[in-house]
C-alpha cells in the first residue's frame, strides 16, 4: 500500500508514568465515580497513558452519590457563544498541567497541545436512561448517545475475522449494537468508528523506528496498531492511529450517514506549538478541509468500509474514493439553498453553506462548519514538574481561554472536550522522518551504547524508541452547551467555575486542591458572568486519605464576599454591598441579596425570599438547618448568570475549603 505522509506525529507508549491532567473542565482520566484514589479502569473510554491516581469524578446533582441513576449525576451546563464572532463569545478557561515541559525556544524537547471537542443533540433528563430497552430506538441510543455512564466497565466488542463475509459482518455488528453496547457504560466514540479502524490499513509511510507492529485479526496491520500500541490494545472505541497523529488523514465521522443525534466528528479547537506550522495545521484541519475515505458499498446489507487508505488502492479494492465534509451541525429544517444563505447572513462565527455531506450522494443540506482552528504557542512549563507555567506575576497552571461553540439550530448539545499532549525528541526531525528510516540505527535505536570517551568504554543511554515520541491525553466528562436566551444577545459570557478535589496536596496529586477558575477575572459592565460548580460525593480515596472539612469524600463549595485577599472572615450578607449592583439573567426576579444567599449556600437556599425560580419553601426566610460545613447542600450548583449595573470589585472565598495554612480558595472579580 502506498504511504501517506504529512501528519504531525502524536505518539505514545504503553507505560503509565508520564502525564497530562485537565483541571477545568474537570478531566476524568477515565474516572467515573470511584471512591478509591486510583481509577478502576484505565481503558474505560480512551487511552490516557496517565497515572492511575489522576482525574476527577463526575459531578453529583444532590447530596448523595448518583449510583446507578444517571439523572442523579450532574453535567456542567454552559451557555454557548452567539452568532457574532466579535461580540458574543462564551469564554471557558481550559486549564491543565503536563509533566514533561513545553513551550519556549529553550525547551528540552519538542511538544504540542491539541484541543478538540465532539458534540451531539442533548435531549433532556426525561430521556434517561437512554437505550435501556430492545426497540430499534433503544439500540440506536445505546450505540450513539454520548454519556459518562454509571459503570466503570468498557463497552464490549466483537472483532472481525480474516475474509469476513458481508453476512458475517452484519451478524457481528448486530451483536455489537444490540448485545455488546450497554447503556450503563460510558460512550465517546462509536463502535462504527472503531470497527472502521479495525479494517483500515495502517499508514505505511509512518516512522515506527524499530518497533514491530502485530497483524490484526483481519490478517494485516490496521489502524488499531501503532508504534506505541503494537498489539492493538483497545480503550473504549478510540482508534489508536487517529489518537496518535494530527491532523488525521481520514474523516473522523462517527456514523455512516447523518444520524438523528447529529454526532459530530472531532472538532479542532486549538493547536499549540511551533507557530511556523500554523498554516499547515489550518490547511489540514478537518474543520474546513474535506477528508476522503474508501467506500465499498452504500447497500445497508454490505460492509461500507475496507482496507484502502488512498484512491488507487480503493479502486483495486473495488470501492469508491469519497469526499466527506465535517460539520458542527446540520440545519435539517432549512430545505433550500436560498434559505441556507439567509442563515449565513445572520452571523459571522460559523461558515454555513448548502452542500453535500459526502460526494457519493446528491442529497444537499444546510451545513454549519466550525470556526477555523486556533493556532498559537504552547504555554511554557518546566520538565519533570506537574505545576504552573508563566512568570511570577501570572503563575497559573497551563491555560487556554476558548470560546464555546454556537449552534444556529438553537438546540442544546452534549459534548466532551479532549486534550492531547505530545512530546518528541529532536534527535530526528519528526516532521520529515518517515518509514524510509525504520530500522535505521543511524536515526535512532533502542537503548544505544555510545563510545563518548573514544577508548572503547561505552555508556548506555536510556532511549526507548517506543517513547521518543509520546502522547498523553485527558478528556472532560460530558457537559452541555445551552442555547442563549434573548437577554444574552450581543454580550460576552465568562464562565467562572471551581477546580480541584477533596484532600491535601499529597492526597489529591496529580489532581489539585480546590480553587476558583479563573481565580482572577476582569470584565466590563456589559459582560455577563456565569458562576457554576460541580462536585462529587465519592472523592474519599478509601485508605489513602481525604483531608478536608465536612463529611468525608464530599466536595462542597460556596461563594462569600470578604474584604481583603489576605483575610479569612466573610462579610455578612447585609454588608456584602457588591451584590447591590448585580442581577441574574437566570432568575430575573432575584435581588442581589437573593443571589448572594444562593451562592453562599450552594443552592441549599435558592434565595432569601420567593422568586419566580425559587419557591418560598426553599428560601432562607422559611427553610432552616443548613449544615455549617455545607454537608446537606448539593454537590453541584448551576448558579446564576450575573448582569452588572455598576463597576466594582468582588473579593470572594469559600467558607468550607479556605483552610488557612492548608489550602486557599479565594478569588477576585473586577467589573469595569
Amino acid at each position: 500500500m502506498r504511504a501517506l505522509q504529512g501528519a504531525i506525529l502524536l505518539v505514545y507508549c504503553t507505560l503509565v508514568i508520564g502525564d497530562v491532567y485537565m483541571h477545568n473542565p474537570r478531566g476524568s482520566n477515565n474516572r467515573l465515580d470511584e471512591d478509591t484514589a486510583n481509577r478502576k479502569n484505565n481503558n474505560r473510554l480512551f487511552d490516557s497513558q496517565n497515572n492511575n491516581k489522576g482525574g476527577y469524578n463526575t459531578g453529583d446533582r444532590f447530596t448523595s452519590e448518583g449510583g446507578s441513576r444517571p439523572e442523579r449525576f450532574y453535567s456542567m451546563q454552559y451557555y454557548g457563544s452567539g452568532a457574532s464572532s466579535s461580540r458574543e463569545g462564551s469564554k471557558l478557561m481550559v486549564e491543565w498541567t503536563n509533566q514533561h515541559g513545553c513551550g519556549s525556544d529553550e525547551s528540552k524537547l519538542l511538544c504540542n497541545i491539541v484541543v478538540q471537542y465532539m458534540c451531539q443533540s442533548n435531549g433532556t433528563h426525561d430521556d434517561y436512561p437512554r437505550g435501556n430497552g430492545g426497540s430499534s430506538n433503544d439500540v440506536e441510543e445505546r450505540t450513539l448517545y454520548m454519556r459518562d455512564g454509571t459503570s466503570t466497565d468498557t463497552q464490549k466488542y466483537s472483532e472481525p475475522r480474516k475474509g469476513e463475509s458481508d453476512r458475517s459482518y452484519n451478524s457481528r455488528m448486530e451483536k455489537n449494537n444490540e448485545d455488546n453496547s450497554d447503556y450503563k457504560e460510558g460512550l465517546h466514540e462509536t463502535v462504527y468508528w472503531y470497527d472502521q479502524c479495525r479494517y483500515r490499513e495502517a499508514n505505511g509511510g509512518l516512522f515506527t523506528a524499530d518497533q514491530d507492529l502485530d497483524k490484526d485479526s483481519v490478517g494485516y496491520i490496521t489502524a488499531s496498531r501503532t508504534r506505541q500500541n503494537n498489539e492493538g490494545d483497545r480503550s473504549g472505541y478510540e482508534c489508536p492511529e487517529e489518537r496518535d497523529y494530527f491532523p488525521y488523514w481520514q474523516p473522523t465521522l462517527q456514523s455512516e450517514n447523518l444520524d438523528r443525534f447529529q454526532r459530530t466528528p472531532w472538532i479542532d479547537l486549538a493547536w499549540l506549538g511551533d507557530k511556523t506550522k500554523c498554516n499547515y495545521i489550518k490547511q489540514n484541519s478537518f474543520n474546513r478541509r474535506s477528508k476522503w475515505r474508501c467506500v465499498l458499498s452504500r447497500d445497508s446489507e454490505e460492509r461500507p468500509y475496507g482496507r484502502a487508505i488512498n484512491e488507487k488502492d480503493c479502486d483495486d479494492e473495488g470501492g469508491k474514493w469519497v469526499e466527506f465534509k465535517s460539520f458542527l451541525e446540520v440545519l435539517t429544517d432549512v430545505t433550500s439553498e436560498s434559505a441556507c444563505r439567509a442563515e449565513q447572513r445572520k452571523g459571522t462565527r460559523n461558515k454555513i453553506f448548502w452542500t453535500q455531506l459526502r460526494s457519493d450522494s446528491s442529497k444537499e443540506y444546510c451545513v454549519v462548519q466550525a470556526p477555523e482552528i486556533k493556532c498559537d504557542e504552547a504555554p511554557w512549563t518546566r520538565v519533570n514538574h506537574l505545576g504552573n507555567s508563566g512568570d511570577s506575576k501570572s503563575a497559573d497552571s497551563s491555560r487556554l481561554e476558548v470560546e464555546l461553540p454556537y449552534f444556529p439550530s438553537g438546540e442544546a448539545k452534549r459534548c466532551t472536550l479532549r486534550l492531547r499532549y505530545n512530546i518528541t525528541t529532536a534527535d530526528y526531525d519528526p516532521w520529515t522522518t518517515d518509514s524510509s528510516s525504520n530500522d535505521d540505527d543511524d536515526v535512532i535505536e533502542n537503548n544505544p551504547e555510545v563510545d563518548v570517551l573514544e577508548n572503547g568504554d561505552e555508556l548506555q543511554l536510556a532511549l526507548n524508541t517506543a517513547q521518543t515520541g509520546r502522547t498523553f491525553q485527558d478528556r472532560s466528562h460530558v457537559f452541555v452547551v445551552l442555547p442563549r436566551t434573548s437577554e444574552m444577545a450581543s454580550k460576552k459570557i465568562y464562565n467562572l467555575n471551581v477546580r480541584g478535589k477533596r484532600g491535601n496536596i499529597v492526597q489529591t496529586f496529580p489532581a489539585v486542591e480546590y480553587d476558583f477558575v479563573p481565580d482572577k477575572l476582569e470584565v466590563s459592565r456589559s459582560d455577563l458572568v456565569h458562576v457554576q460548580w460541580t462536585g462529587s460525593n465519592s472523592h474519599d480515596n478509601k485508605n489513602d486519605g481525604d483531608d478536608g472539612q465536612g463529611k468525608g469524600g464530599t466536595d462542597r463549595h460556596n461563594m462569600l464576599q470578604f474584604k481583603s485577599l489576605d483575610e479569612n472572615y466573610p462579610l455578612k450578607i447585609s454588608q456584602a454591598k457588591f451584590w447591590d449592583g448585580v442581577r441574574s439573567l437566570t432568575d430575573p426576579d432575584a435581588t442581589g441579596e437573593d443571589i448572594a444567599v444562593g451562592l453562599a449556600t450552594s443552592g441549599y437556599y435558592c434565595a432569601k425570599r420567593e422568586t419566580g425560580k425559587c419557591p418560598s419553601k426553599l428560601t432562607s426566610s422559611r427553610k432552616r438547618n443548613l449544615d455549617d460545613e455545607l454537608d446537606n447542600a448539593p454537590a453541584s450548583y448551576f448558579g446564576h448568570v450575573l448582569k452588572f449595573s455598576k463597576s466594582g470589585t468582588l473579593l470572594y472565598m469559600c467558607s468550607r475549603n479556605n483552610n488557612f495554612s492548608n489550602r486557599s480558595q479565594k478569588g477576585k472579580l473586577i467589573v469595569k
